[in-house]
């Protein structure tokens, strides 16, 4: 089955362009990013941005301006990730994150999932077998999928340094598609940013670009997205047809 238009029903939940595709038919797994898609990492971080913002007293809109700058970090901290991949650092970049989380003075703020994450995955699970696929480290990721009760959602957690190179690559995807035990181009690759759809699209997967996170609308077109949605969650309308 592919949609070409998304229907009259869908409209108020799925942001559409009128020549995307998504072939249902392919779709044997499903592999999911974690900020942004999972979790609501960006609000979180305005949410923080702001409370600094407002002791500002020439900033008028301090929400506006902090949710600008956290949208405008996600491609530079793409690229240094990358970068860091590149120059065969990461190792050296993710084992500095761990020291950080673990010296922290202040305990790490549980991050908020994606309002009705828990209850989409928990009814996936009967029908795909799932990964997460993050350019996060493994601890953070695995505290973050703890907390919010969705570990036991996925068979495979593919983090930063878990393949030879990370997103927008399409290692961690194909890594992802053989712990799965089914081909790249079965799989769905959701995320919120153009590295989510470009690995995806590398590896031969099908791809979703999702509103609730850093990317937006036009950019995600541009990367090649098959469908966009509003949030993560209007994803269960697509595939179960509720």
């Amino acid at each position: 089955m592919s949609i070409l238009l998304a229907p009259r029903e869908w409209k108020d939940t799925i942001e559409y362009n009128c020549l995307m595709s998504l072939d249902l038919s392919r779709i044997r797994a499903l592999c999911f990013d974690v900020d942004g898609t999972l979790s609501d990492t960006d609000d979180y971080y305005v949410l923080r941005l702001a409370s600094w913002f407002r002791h500002l007293p020439f900033l008028r809109q301090p929400e506006r301006t902090a949710r600008r700058l956290v949208m405008s970090l996600e491609s530079p901290g793409n690229f240094l990730m990358g970068l860091a991949d590149l120059l065969s650092i990461d190792d050296e970049l993710i084992g500095l994150v761990n020291w950080l989380y673990r010296n922290s003075r202040r305990p790490a703020t549980p991050l908020p999932a994606i309002p009705g994450i828990a209850g989409m995955l928990g009814e996936f699970r009967h029908r795909y077998p799932m990964a997460v696929v993050s350019a996060r480290e493994e601890r953070s990721t695995l505290t973050f999928l703890e907390q919010a009760g969705l570990r036991s959602d996925f068979k495979v957690i593919v983090t930063a340094l878990s393949a030879s190179r990370t997103k927008p690559y399409p290692d961690p995807v194909l890594l992802a598609a053989r712990e799965l035990g089914v081909a790249p181009d079965s799989c769905l690759m959701i995320g919120d940013t153009t590295v989510d759809i470009r690995a995806g699209r590398a590896a031969g997967a099908q791809t979703v670009g999702v509103l609730c996170g850093f990317g937006e609308r036009a950019e995600l077109l541009r990367s090649g997205a098959d469908l966009i949605l509003s949030t993560t969650t209007d994803l269960r309308s697509i595939l179960l047809g509720q």
